[in-house]
């Protein structure tokens, strides 16, 4: 499900207010992780601590650690249980987690203690989504198809200059990371466009907000 284009599975269990997800496993653990919304919040995550294996947990209280260059913050588990896995991925690429949230960058497997009393009090996206569409609002929250690795905002700045200054970052960056570039010249969305066709490098995603377009460039060679 995409609300304001921010994606919330609907086969998940979401703690609403915590911003963190549940799956339910087949072997009767259950995995958890953190929402889109709070990626988009944290900004490229830097560092990702978790809490060893063995280690049991009750409702809300922390599975580890996100940090960001503007944030720090726990991962509460939506259930109790004991920690049987963690995602060692996320904790060597953190960015893992931006990229995405409810597959690769998962944070731990747990044996749940009171899922039969606790699950209820947790809820599908289609059931939570208008207080996910009101946190989304209260936050500026803005969630794109692809988490950018850096910003360029051109503001005031002609769409050809823009260019300019985009092509000097992607040089700087490694294949596979991604640019959001904003720009409020009027000609943008076809300059970009005609720009894309012709370098090769992808526009995943694209939004115009009043004045100001923005544009997810990903480097693809």
């Amino acid at each position: 499900m995409e609300i304001d284009h921010c994606i919330f599975p609907d086969d998940l269990l979401y703690d609403v207010e915590n911003n963190t997800w549940l799956r339910k496993n087949q072997d009767e653990t259950i995995t958890a992780g953190v929402t889109s919304l709070l990626t988009a919040i944290a900004g490229r995550l830097v560092r990702v601590t978790l809490k060893p294996v063995g280690t049991s947990v009750t409702k809300g209280q922390s599975l580890g650690t996100l940090e960001s260059e503007k944030f720090v913050g726990p991962v509460p588990t939506p259930v109790s249980g004991r920690i049987i896995q963690i995602n060692q991925d996320v904790i060597d690429a953190p960015r893992i987690i931006n990229a995405s949230p409810y597959e690769n960058g998962w944070i731990a497997t747990l044996s749940p203690e009171s899922l039969g009393s606790e699950a209820p009090h947790l809820q599908r996206a289609s059931k939570s989504r208008m207080v996910l569409a009101q946190q989304i609002a209260r936050l500026h929250v803005r969630c794109f198809k692809a988490f950018p690795d850096r910003d360029l905002y051109e503001i005031g700045t002609e769409c050809s200059a823009a260019i300019v200054r985009l092509n000097e970052t992607l040089a700087t960056m490694p294949v596979g990371e991604v640019v959001h570039l904003v720009s409020d010249d009027p000609t943008a969305y076809v300059e970009m466009v005609a720009w894309s066709e012709r370098t090769g490098q992808q526009m995943v995603d694209w939004r115009r907000e009043g004045n100001l377009f923005h544009f997810i460039i990903r480097k693809v060679r």
